[in-house]
């Protein structure tokens, strides 16, 4: 407990001295820290982030780390403190053996900046070994005659430990015939031998017990011990002789097992057993153990494991010669083994990266490389290399450390990757090499803009095109790579006849396919200039431009225009004056046109059509002279029309035609007082209108005639079957009715139907009669129809109109108007017959609700309540049998009559006299219809 104690004091000694005395060369480099041995794990060694300059936290963002070169890795970097720690138990005799001093050697790596920092750690031995001897017992023989003095050689003991701690001495225990001596050693414990101090006497001792034990210097002191049986033996002469005292020999380290090293060689000149010599190791380590055999009989030193430069260069063995008499003698055999190249160098690639930006500055560091090469001398001296013809280059920077870095800049577009082969090859002969490879990618960088395929684009579309059509796409390429290569497309800002180019051209932003957004017009602008900007999505973007001409292709989309002669606006007719005196080829007039097309489709050709008097005149075809063809004659019409063509070239072609009227006079006055008669000529699409408006009103016309005509026919029909029901139930006519007639709560009302018609036999003229609905209070009171006032046509205002010609504009105006009026007037019989109909089917459910004493007929005229819905209408009926045309107007007079109950049985009044051959309707036939009347007709037969 006592030693543990101690043991535990020499370490806290140890661990100030280690915080007091770090040390760090900053000249070289190197950072050196003191450690002892057999520590813990996570044991402080030193604080690394300090030492670096670092703060603890930047260990992990500068990615600071132990570069570890396939060995077992004993230290640790704690991030959170920053500190170098133990990873584990440290065992100095395990790592250095026998050394004196032991040193560990590692190298810190900065990441980011890829640099290298040298660590050296010396583990300091503590005495945790104690001395031991690898026999369990040693016997040695001596002669009873032997001389005081005479040394034999005693076991060495082993302590692994160095320093104070290894073993400093031995000690035999009191005797009075041997002491202890060492030999051969300058520091530490020597080569113990035992000395004779005395003559022995067998007879009297036959044996001797002695005890050795081996001491070492550590704190506290550890010791080992070994017994030793001396024997005494008859008389023996003479002790065996080696021909060497030293036996050295050197051995390559690539000597295969069985190998003869070398042969010891002892002599003894006794005869029988005592001359008989045989070899042994004494006090041989267990490496040497391990590699080297001793023939016993022969004394060949034989190859029996693998010899190994790099982990043991030189052996040192002592050999015994004994023989049968017991007396021995040693001798020294050292070995050292010669390096051979057999070791290949190693590149250990401590930091790489597999991908560099392109464009980056020379020097920029790719990988961070370690050479080793385990032989030594030639054999360890290790040169790297990479090809030539690469844009890198290998930097020395500390101890066997390589930096490759490129020496100039790279471009991804031309080489997208590297294939670096790394060569280190020793000096050794042979000369032994190794390759390894760095596959390197080139990042790409946003350097080149997007290119046109052509310098300038040129595009053409027809006008009239439909709106949204593409009609032209244009590329541009990146050479780069990802988000750098994708182009978008847009089109620069810019004004067109004061309009936004965004509307009449749209682009792809992503194809860049143009579209039409308006239908272009030649006659508008012949030529569109635009700029058309490509950008990828690099960081920053970079863009580029394209100029281009959108040429808008003429389309025969465009009617010659004629200019004259000019079509007047009044109504007249323009007159050309040709004389006729007028000789062949007289030019009587120029047609004029133009056309607002191009090209093919403007050229114009002139021909004549059509002519009243055909080879009178002719018409140039490229000029659109009108001349005489032959002479005029007396026979030739005053008045001589001429339609003339203007037809394009295009396709297909277009064309207009005019209508010329030439006047064949040879004065003014004979052209002016023929003026009357020249009418003016009618446009071929004004009759077309006609004719079809004539049509139109005929048909409706039709229409409504045949459905009055059905109308009427229902209508008599009805009236004579309600004569027939008005015999069968007479019985009803003195039962009192009031006016209105109420069914299940809904009141009906009564209507009053006047109509006034005037009509004239044996008239040639139209006869129009309008009739006028009266709103007043009272029921209509009818004046005679001579108050109406005539708009009959007859044949003399019709032969004084005849001098008045109009034109087809105003015969079209009055057409349209007939046709509206017709139109007019049936759908509001359609809708009045509906209506009806309706009204009289909603009545039969409610029939027997009704009896006879509901209806009583006090007189003829009632006076209408308008509140209660009661709406009187009044038609005069006027028929004259006059050659003179007259036209009557309804005339309308209130009547004030104290409201009395109408019939349910319909009056009609007539009187009718002759005077002068002439109808007049002295009286108003009303017809007073009241809804009782509908309930007592059937319902097939009551439509009106």
């Amino acid at each position: 407990m006592a030693n543990r104690q101690l043991l535990l004091d020499r370490r806290g000694l140890v661990l100030l001295y280690i915080f007091l005395g770090t040390l760090r060369e900053s000249g070289a480099g190197q950072i050196r820290y003191l450690v002892p041995e057999e520590t813990e794990k996570g044991f402080f060694v030193g604080n690394i982030s300090k030492d670096l300059g670092l703060e603890p936290r930047e260990l992990a963002e500068r990615g600071v780390r132990i570069v570890s070169r396939g060995k077992t890795q004993l230290f640790a970097l704690n991030p959170r403190s920053g500190s170098l720690t133990t990873a584990g138990r440290i065992d100095r005799e395990e790592l250095c053996e026998a050394v004196s001093s032991c040193f560990l050697n590692m190298e810190i790596l900065v990441e980011d900046t890829l640099k290298i920092y040298g660590v050296e750690v010396e583990i300091m031995d503590i005495n945790d070994n104690a001395p031991s001897f690898r026999e369990e017992e040693v016997e040695i023989k001596v002669s009873e005659h032997a001389t005081p003095g005479s040394r034999f050689p005693l076991p060495n003991a082993r302590d692994p430990d160095v320093g104070m701690n290894s073993l400093q001495r031995y000690q035999l225990n009191p005797n009075s015939y041997f002491s202890l001596q060492g030999r051969g050693k300058t520091e530490g414990a020597k080569n113990p031998e035992l000395v004779l101090e005395g003559s022995l006497d067998r007879e009297k001792q036959a044996a001797h017990h002695l005890l050795l034990t081996a001491l070492d210097g550590g704190d506290p002191i550890r010791q080992g011990t070994v017994p030793i049986r001396v024997v005494v033996l008859d008389i023996n002469d003479h002790i065996p002789k080696f021909t060497h005292s030293v036996y050295e020999v050197s051995v390559a380290e690539n000597l295969s097992s069985g190998i003869r090293v070398l042969t010891v060689n002892a002599t003894d000149p006794d005869e029988g057993i005592n001359g008989e010599v045989v070899y042994s190791f004494l006090n041989m380590e267990s490496k040497a153990s391990e590699i080297f055999q001793l023939d016993s009989r022969s004394g060949e030193v034989l190859i029996q494991g693998s010899l190994d430069f790099e982990k043991y260069r030189f052996y040192e063995m002592e050999i015994q010669a004994q023989d049968g008499g017991g007396l021995s003698t040693t001798a020294k055999m050292l070995v050292t083994v010669l390096d051979v190249n057999d070791n290949a160098p190693e590149i250990t690639i401590t930091s790489s990266t597999n991908s560099v930006l392109e464009n980056s500055p020379p020097g920029t560091v790719i990988a961070l490389l370690n050479v080793q090469d385990q032989d030594s001398g030639e054999n360890g001296q290790v040169s790297c290399f990479i090809p030539n013809n690469l844009p890198f280059e290998l930097e020395k920077t500390y101890g066997n450390y390589y930096k490759l870095i490129t020496n100039r800049a790279l471009d991804r577009e031309q080489v997208q990757s590297y294939d670096i082969t790394l060569t280190a090859t020793d000096q050794g002969s042979p000369p032994l090499s190794t390759e390894t490879h760095i596959l390197l990618n080139v990042a790409d960088d946003n350097d080149n803009a997007p290119a046109f395929t052509h310098s300038s684009y040129s595009a053409y579309i027809l006008e009239n095109n439909p709106r949204g059509a593409s009609f032209f796409s244009v590329t541009a390429l990146d050479q780069d790579s990802k988000e750098n290569a994708q182009v978008t497309y847009s089109l620069a800002e810019d004004t067109l006849q004061g309009a936004p180019l965004s509307s009449y051209v749209s682009i792809n932003s992503d194809t860049g396919v143009l579209y039409a957004l308006c239908s272009f017009d030649y006659e508008q602008f012949h030529e569109l200039q635009l700029w058309v900007t490509a950008h990828d999505s690099g960081d920053p973007p970079l863009s580029s431009n394209v100029s281009l001409s959108i040429f808008v292709l003429d389309q025969n989309d465009n009617v010659p225009e004629i200019l004259y002669p000019a079509l007047p606006t009044d109504g007249s007719t323009g007159v050309e004056l040709a004389p006729r005196s007028a000789e062949p080829g007289y030019l009587v007039t120029k047609v004029v046109a133009v056309d607002r097309d191009s090209g093919q489709n403007a050229w114009l050709s002139y021909r004549l059509l059509k002519a009243s008097e055909p080879g009178l005149f002719s018409v140039g075809l490229h000029t659109g002279e009108v001349r005489t063809a032959r002479a005029l004659l007396d026979r030739d019409a005053l008045k001589q029309s001429l339609v003339v063509a203007v037809q394009d070239h295009g396709q297909p072609p277009l064309s207009a035609t005019v209508t010329l009227t030439v006047a064949v006079a040879d004065s003014i006055p004979d052209v002016l007082a023929d003026l009357g008669s020249l009418e003016s000529p009618a446009s071929p699409e004004d009759s077309g209108l006609t004719l079809y408006l004539v049509v139109a009103v005929a048909a409706v016309s039709c229409v409504f005639l045949a459905f009055v005509i059905v109308l009427l026919t229902l209508r008599l029909r009805r009236w004579h079957l309600s004569r027939l029901l008005q015999a069968s139930g007479s019985g009803l006519a003195g039962v009192p009715a009031s006016q209105f007639v109420g069914v299940d709560g809904v009141r009906a009302f009564l209507q009053t139907y006047s109509h006034e018609v005037s009509l004239t036999a044996d008239s040639r003229g139209s006869h129009v009669i309008f009739p006028q609905p009266n709103y007043a209070d009272t029921l209509i009171s009818q004046e005679s129809c001579g108050k109406s006032e005539p708009l009959l046509i007859t044949e003399d205002s019709a032969a004084g109109l005849g001098k008045y010609d109009p034109t087809g504009n105003q015969l079209q105006f009055y057409l349209v108007v007939a046709l509206a009026l017709i139109s007019v007037l049936f759908l509001l019989a359609v809708i009045l017959a509906v209506v009806l109909r309706f009204r009289r089917s909603s009545r039969l459910a409610t029939w027997d609700c009704f009896q006879s004493d509901l209806c009583s007929k006090t007189g003829p005229v009632v006076l209408p309540n308008y509140s209660e819905g009661t709406l009187p209408y009044s038609y005069n009926l006027c028929v004259a049998d006059s050659q003179k045309p007259r036209f009557d107007f309804l005339t309308l007079t209130p009547e004030v009559v104290s409201p009395q109950d109408l019939s349910n049985e319909a009056s009609l009044v007539v009187s009718v006299t002759e005077e002068n051959n002439k109808l007049s309707c002295n009286s108003v036939a009303s017809i007073q219809v009241s809804l009782m009347n509908a309930f007592h007709l059937q319902m097939g037969l009551d439509y009106f």
